[in-house]
């Protein structure tokens, strides 16, 4: 019933949600359609003269007839072209063989998207010697989503039959094998219904079908992982069923449970920005990790209550189900304990070049570069770049709601003076300005931009109004003089004011997460430096994965390998978005890995023997988990979108990062400093009753068990 109802929950998703409602771009954006009704154009059809030019008579009655035909179209408005505008120069290209008719699609950004397929569809071929191309934002935004919903399927393709072949290799045997991937199967299906009922009450992206998924996924098969792994031990020990679960639950089960509370309280950092695009992640990442959890806790015991030792059914080769007491893990980890300064300065170096570039993160906003450079509608929008100038797309909105007490003189000043500031190509409003000097222009074009009570400017930007100086010159018309208030909108202005947003929000999230994750860490470990260790170190490795992601996709290098365009900068909101994931997935790792640790120092071991131990106990589950959700993510990649690459490659990096160089040499060098105040804890937290302390019992780390306390011990 799940799959029935949430397997086509992409068509109700929402396309936009990228800026706040608080915006001043947005608040221009209403007055010029609420006032105005005109807006930014956001469809733009590259027409091309297959014979002679764009002025003779055949192909202009073409054009006429392409433009009559899109002015038709319902939800269409303000529509002009090179041919009904008395043919102005900035609507051709100088060899005069491509012109352009621009419109406007009315209606929110959902709208928007879902009406531009129809309204492109609806476009028929006019009679003369013209092509004819759609182009533009809007065309853009509808290709990615398409593109988006085609890629999951079949990244999930890739991703399962992999996972199946790693998981065979951990456990041996097929019935095992399967357990983790049910259960991933049951998060999947279930992570999509949940995202329809979310979407009935708050808007959800549609981009949150790729991230969700793909985390629900990875984090149950991980769950599942340690769950299962533990079971067996549990039953090797020669415990029946019921005692196997009862101890598989009490330890790693509240180990799952502990995990599944970071990561989500990292998920909710992401409320605290007022975007509806990072809410809705907040929202539906909540739910997936606490979906994951439960199919883990709820449905996957059920199951192993079930099979019983049938669990290790179907064997394909021999898999030691023990860990043995002494062996590569626990061999490593005291070779880090040998030299836990050399360790921890030799990982810090690596670690400090790898985080260097990050210095260097500019942030930017989404346009059609996101997608491949063989895509139809990229190249169409590639040529309105080269051919009629960035600034064409890119346009600056300045409204002036209300220019009474000011005359028609000051308002065509005001025009001189925006034309003549650096980096505008020109200006439209009631006339055409090129650095202060007025160019005229069709009045039929002209007569847009003055309502009687009320202006607005069409600022065309010298270059891309996407790049600093785009942000620049938007600052400098805010700051500027003006005879009257003005707001300024168009996309350099949202990319202003998202940033903005974002920057002032983030010490508040990152707060909410550091905050949230060292009380339940806290709880958890009964520990006051663990919990600090854990958060100093991921965001160490956090540094080095956004410096790294930042040498690739914003700087360009590998961008041939990877298949992206680089735009100089990483858009605004996936930075905040890759954080709390990744922070949430750093958490993962940590609990695991300490829970062992803290359960066999619990039992009487010394601090370094119990290092040593949970490193080796867990050290082969922990590898298997990071490999197999860095498969998941890694699927992803066959996107063709760049920001969904970016983290594809940032995900698996910083888990692949975490799991071998933070877990595998810093988190035992440091444990081994700091010696018995890993396990310190104010005298409240000590007196708290650990849950099942009475009942913990040597862990099975032998075959056969040992019988005494030192056999857990490796002979030196």
């Amino acid at each position: 019933m799940a799959a029935y109802f949430g397997g086509n929950v992409a068509s109700s998703l929402s396309r936009g949600g990228f800026d706040a409602p608080t915006e001043q771009s947005v608040h221009a954006a209403t007055v010029l359609a609420a006032e105005f009704h005109t807006g930014s154009d956001n469809i733009f059809i590259l027409v091309h003269a297959t014979s002679g030019t764009v002025n003779s008579a055949d192909v202009a009655a073409a054009g006429a007839a392409l433009t009559k035909q899109l002015g038709s179209q319902p939800h269409v408005a303000n529509v002009m072209s090179y041919w009904s505008l008395h043919s102005p120069s900035i609507l051709r290209t100088p060899n005069e063989q491509n012109a352009l008719v621009v419109g406007r699609i009315t209606g929110s950004e959902n709208d928007i998207t879902r009406r531009e397929p129809l309204i492109a569809a609806a476009l028929t071929q006019p009679a003369g010697p013209v092509t004819f191309e759609v182009g533009g934002f809007s065309a853009a935004f509808h290709e990615v989503d398409t593109v988006v919903e085609h890629n999951l399927t079949r990244a999930e393709e890739i991703a399962l039959p992999l996972t199946l072949l790693l998981l065979l290799f951990v456990f041996g045997s097929l019935i095992s094998a399967a357990m983790p991937l049910t259960i991933g199967a049951v998060a999947v299906v279930g992570t999509l219904l949940m995202l329809r009922i979310l979407n009935g009450f708050t808007p959800v992206s549609i981009y949150a079908v790729n991230l969700t998924t793909v985390l629900g996924l990875g984090l149950a098969i991980d769950y599942s992982l340690f769950i299962v792994s533990r079971f067996r031990e549990e039953l090797a020990a020669g415990l029946d069923t019921r005692s196997a679960l009862e101890e598989t639950l009490a330890h790693a089960g509240r180990t799952v449970a502990g995990s599944a509370l970071t990561m989500a309280a990292a998920a909710s950092a992401l409320l605290v920005f007022p975007l509806a695009f990072l809410r809705s992640f907040a929202y539906s990442g909540i739910a997936v990790v606490l979906l994951a959890a439960a199919a883990a806790l709820v449905v996957l015991p059920a199951v192993l209550a079930i099979l019983g030792t049938r669990i290790n059914s179907l064997t394909i080769w021999k898999r030691s189900i023990r860990p043995p007491a002494n062996g590569f893990w626990s061999r490593a980890a005291r070779g880090v304990m040998r030299r836990p300064v050399l360790v921890i300065v030799s990982s810090l170096v690596v670690l400090s070049v790898l985080a260097a570039p990050f210095v260097h993160l500019r942030l930017g906003y989404l346009d059609d570069r996101v997608l491949p450079p063989t895509d139809h509608v990229r190249q169409v929008d590639d040529t309105l770049r080269t051919e009629f100038g960035q600034g064409q797309t890119d346009a600056l909105q300045v409204v002036a709601p209300r220019v009474a007490g000011t005359t028609v003189t000051q308002q065509n000043a005001y025009a001189v003076f925006l034309s003549r500031l650096p980096d505008v190509q020109r200006v439209d409003s009631g006339g055409i300005y090129h650095h202060g000097t007025l160019l005229g222009g069709p009045a039929q074009y002209l007569a847009q931009f003055s309502n009687g009570t009320g202006v607005w400017y069409s600022v065309i930007p010298m270059g891309n109004g996407l790049s600093p100086s785009g942000e620049q010159l938007v600052r400098a018309i805010r700051a500027g003089p003006a005879p009257f208030k003005i707001l300024v909108g168009g996309l350099p202005a949202s990319l202003v004011d998202s940033t903005s947003i974002i920057s002032h929000d983030l010490p508040s999230a990152v707060l909410l997460v550091i905050g949230a994750t060292f009380l339940i860490l806290l709880l958890l470990f009964r520990s006051v430096f663990i919990p600090v260790k854990a958060l100093v170190l991921s965001i160490v490795s956090l540094s080095a994965t956004f410096g790294v992601m930042v040498w690739i996709f914003q700087e360009g290098h590998l961008s041939g390998l990877f298949d992206f365009t680089p735009t100089g900068t990483l858009i605004d909101t996936m930075p905040i978005l890759m954080f709390c994931v990744a922070f949430g997935l750093s958490m993962d790792y940590e609990v695991f890995l300490v829970s062992r640790m803290k359960e066999l120092h619990d039992y009487g071991m010394s601090n370094d023997d119990a290092v040593a131990g949970g490193m080796q106990q867990t050290g082969r589950i922990i590898t298997a988990a990071a490999l197999l959700m860095s498969i998941v993510f890694l699927s992803l990649l066959t996107s063709g979108i760049s920001f969904i690459k970016l983290f594809a490659v940032g995900l698996a990096l910083a888990v692949l990062m975490d799991a071998f160089i933070i877990r595998g040499m810093l988190v035992p060098a440091i444990m081994k400093l700091a010696g018995n105040a890993n396990w310190w804890a104010p005298p409240l937290l000590r007196k708290a009753p650990s849950p099942r302390r009475a009942s913990v019992r040597p862990p099975v780390v032998t075959d056969p068990p040992p019988e005494r306390l030192d056999e857990f011990t490796p002979s030196h």
